[in-house]
């Protein structure tokens, strides 16, 4: 099963995908392979109407949030409401000077929103895996420092997920895998499996997301940590099974 995430009205999201009705329409033609999230340009007039709208449709999130506002700004306090009262997690794409600006504060939007599930995701998300001097370096590169705001998130606050997708989560895997090792374990409940990836062949260093399942797979310290990574925690935060 895969879930799709639209773009808002306007603007593809930096990738060109399409919007809310392409995916609800896929969804229903192929009900057993695909959900999909609602997604809105949070500073739109018509956020809540569309959000809404898609959400009553069977959307199982908000997201791929991915728009040039500050991560804790009045547009994204609003669509931390709307997840709050349909209760269905929101996506964030994190990339310093582009999207959810701001990372260092989002502590506080987990702390006004206890009841939101958050996912984090894309570059400046898993940077700060590890303690980092410069939020501009977006794929950092050489051993973890221990204490990364990434870390400390989803080790201090119970609604804060990570999705390992992009080449951004492939790289905080790879780059120490000692350490991410010892992060699957320590995360093994917060930590969700994606592709994020256009790539057709689907397979081997041509794919990222093939390259995240295999490391996964073989970082993961048993079996039972690698299927709640890949499954089970989608499973549950998604409320699919």
């Amino acid at each position: 099963m895969t879930v799709l995430l639209p773009a808002g009205s306007r603007g593809g999201l930096g990738a060109e995908v399409y919007g809310n009705e392409s995916v609800v329409a896929l969804a229903r033609r192929y009900p057993k392979e695909f959900v999909f999230f609602a997604n809105e340009l949070p500073d739109a007039p018509e956020v809540r109407a569309v959000i809404s709208k898609y959400i009553k449709l069977g959307a199982r999130g908000i997201g791929e949030q991915k728009f040039p506002v500050a991560c804790d700004s009045e547009p994204m306090i609003r669509i931390a409401e709307l997840a709050q009262e349909f209760q269905v997690p929101v996506l964030l794409h994190f990339e310093h000077g582009k999207y959810n600006m701001g990372i260092e504060r989002f502590h506080k939007m987990l702390e006004k929103f206890p009841r939101v599930n958050f996912i984090g995701h894309a570059q400046t998300w898993w940077a700060n895996i590890g303690k980092i001097e410069d939020q501009s370096v977006l794929y950092p590169k050489g051993k973890v420092v221990p204490g990364g705001l990434t870390d400390l998130m989803l080790a201090n606050y119970p609604n804060m997920f990570g999705d390992l997708s992009a080449a951004s989560g492939l790289n905080a895997l790879l780059r120490d895998e000692d350490h991410a090792r010892e992060f699957l374990q320590r995360h093994q409940d917060k930590l969700l499996y994606g592709t994020d990836c256009s790539d057709i062949e689907g397979r081997d260093d041509k794919c990222t997301g093939a390259e995240c399942l295999s490391a996964v797979r073989r970082l993961a310290a048993n079996k039972d940590i690698e299927r709640k990574i890949l499954y089970h925690n989608a499973m549950r935060l998604l409320r699919l099974g």
